[in-house]
Formats: C-alpha cells, sequence, structure tokens
C-alpha cells in the first residue's frame, strides 16, 4: 500500500509543474500513435526517453540542509544535559558543511539527560532556548515554580532567568533544543513559559480552500499547534509550533523566499522530504531547513498509514513582522 501511495505521489507532484528526469526525443507518430509529448502518456518505445547520465548538483545540493543528530558529537550544556547539534550557524545559501545552515537560531540540537540526573543551576547569558520533550518524565525549575515535563511539554527559558532540568523517571529525559540569541534591546520574560502541545491552540484555515483537507490548518495538509511566539517571550524566533501530517496526505509545494529561516525536525514517525525534484527519508532525529532561494519547492509527505508530527521554528522575511507569522494559512 505504502508503494501505491508513494507511486501516486510522485505523479501528483509531476502534474505540479516540477521538472522531470526524463525528456522525451520529437517523433512522429506512426499508425495513429501519439507520443506522452502530443498528449498521449505513453511512448512509442523506450528508446525515446531519455535520462541523465548523472544527477544535478542542485540536487546532491539539498544534502547539506538535511541532519541528523546520530552524526555529530556529543557535547555537555548546564552541566550533565548531553547536547548532539543538528543544524547549526551557517550560510543558508551556500553552507561550507553539512547542517551549517543557522542565521537566526544559534543551534538546533537533540539533548539527553540521564535518569536521576540534574543540570546545575545555570542563566541564559544572551541567548534563550525552548526544549520540547520527546521521551522521559522530569522536572524543571526556575524564579521559584516548578512544571513537571513529559512527552510533548515545551518549555521557553528566558535570558537571565536561573533554572534547573531533573530528569525524575527511569529513562532518560530527551528533547529538542532551539538555542536562539537575544538581541540588543531586547528584555526577557521574568518567567518560563511553558506549554502542554495536547492543550495547544489549534489555528483553523484563514480562508476558504478546496484544497485544504479535513481538520488542518493550511497547506493542504498541515495540522498546527501553537506552542511560542514573541508574545510568549521569543527573542529572535517568531514561530515555535507543532505540525501534525496524516496518512497518505501531503502539505503543499511551496518555496521561501530570502530571509526566510524554517526548520522541520521529525517528532514522530517516517515521512518524505520533497526538496526541489527529490526525496529524502524522514525519521524522528532528523531536521531540515529549506534553501531559502525563492525557487526550490519542499513539502513533507506522509506515505504511511500512521500520522508523522514535526517540530518547527521558524523567522520570516522582515524579521520583526510577526503578523506573517501568525497567519493560519502559512502552515
Amino acid at each position: 500500500m505504502q508503494r501505491a501511495a508513494i507511486a501516486f505521489l510522485t505523479v501528483s507532484a509531476l502534474t505540479l509543474g516540477l521538472p522531470s528526469r526524463a525528456t522525451a526525443q520529437e517523433v512522429v507518430p506512426s499508425s495513429g500513435t501519439k507520443n506522452a509529448i502530443n498528449g498521449i502518456n505513453s511512448y512509442p518505445g523506450p528508446e525515446f526517453v531519455k535520462y541523465a547520465k548523472e544527477r544535478e548538483p542542485q540536487d546532491r545540493r539539498i544534502d547539506l540542509f538535511i541532519s541528523d543528530w546520530q552524526g555529530s558529537l556529543p557535547r555537555f550544556e548546564h552541566g550533565s544535559l548531553v547536547l548532539r547539534d543538528i543544524l547549526i550557524r551557517g550560510d543558508n545559501f551556500a553552507p561550507a558543511q553539512r547542517s551549517a545552515v543557522l542565521r537566526a537560531a544559534n543551534f538546533f540540537a537533540y539533548g539527553r539527560l540521564a535518569p536521576g540526573n540534574w543540570t546545575t543551576p545555570a542563566k541564559l547569558v544572551g541567548q534563550q532556548e525552548v526544549y520540547y520533550v520527546l521521551a522521559g518524565e522530569g522536572e524543571v525549575t526556575a524564579g521559584g515554580e516548578t512544571a513537571k515535563l513529559r512527552k510533548d511539554m515545551a518549555v521557553l527559558m528566558p535570558a537571565g532567568l536561573e533554572f534547573v532540568l531533573h530528569s525524575s523517571g527511569p529513562e532518560p529525559l530527551t528533547m529538542y533544543v532551539i538555542n536562539e540569541p537575544t538581541p540588543a534591546g531586547f528584555h526577557p520574560k521574568d518567567k518560563m513559559a511553558v506549554k502542554d502541545e495536547a492543550m495547544a491552540r489549534q489555528r483553523t484555515p484563514a480562508a476558504a480552500d478546496p484544497y485544504i483537507v479535513g481538520g488542518a490548518s493550511g497547506h493542504w495538509a498541515h495540522i498546527v499547534r501553537e506552542l511560542f511566539s514573541p508574545a510568549d517571550g521569543l527573542a529572535t524566533e517568531q514561530s515555535v509550533i507543532t505540525v501534525t501530517v496524516n496518512p497518505l496526505t501531503m502539505g503543499e509545494p511551496h518555496p521561501h523566499r530570502p530571509g526566510q529561516e524554517e526548520v522541520w525536525a521529525a517528532i514522530d514517525g517516517t515521512s518524505l522530504i520533497m526538496m526541489g525534484t527529490e526525496l529524502r527519508v524522514q525519521k524522528p532525529g532528523m531536521a531540515y531547513m529549506l534553501p531559502p532561494d525563492s525557487a526550490t519547492v519542499h513539502s513533507n509527505i506522509n506515505a504511511g498509514e500512521t500520522p508523522v508530527k514535526f517540530l518547527y521554528f521558524a523567522r520570516f522575511p522582515g524579521g520583526d513582522n510577526w503578523t506573517h507569522a501568525v497567519v493560519p494559512a502559512a502552515h
């Protein structure tokens, strides 16, 4: 069933006007047979289909924008929190190395706190962090308040507030970590923000769109729940949300403008990344960013039989234009 779904999606992608790898020579139909160029989806023979001898450099380039925490070395933050970087600072047009694509965020990482461990009391200086819990149980204490942590809970820790993380369950407390800089003149919140993704506001479409599937928030099939915005205390990023894509559906393929930094990290399930004319498998622990060149399109395709979910964070062209970030039709 999955193979059939992938085949259907591939044909659908071609109907969107994406360039094909195969090119056909003009032929003169004989005995009334027409080739594909003339409107029939068949060729007189396989000799008329020509394939490129090798992949175009632009197609190989997209792998610089996709990364997995398992490919990076561990490092420590706040004492005992082990981080493995997924995406780091770099150039989102021409990365010098794989994963070095961030210009707004400092880094995006996978974090692990061993069972029973505590982080050392710490304050973030010139930076803030968002923690999205993937598994395990624990607590976070900051500013005299303590909150329980479990899967799908998110915390925005403001700059200058002393805090401690504790892994209290039998399994490691694992999480995604977004680290953002605080610009000059920014005034951080005096309390941490804690959100349960299950209780977060779900967006609704901004306008009637016949292509949006039932229950989705926009882009055909994206089901969006809002976690953090500048109103909650974000300093550089403008949107932190989760996006669910139901079985056998896909997001609307679209490009990004220069200045847009948008990261998609898999939380649950295996899906396909469509970037340009290429497909890549994305599993939990992997994240990608689309080159913001106004030309390369992307989509998240769920060819499986269970929902897939992503952690998404973004900064949009213009930097201070928060209204763009909250338009429900955007994602």
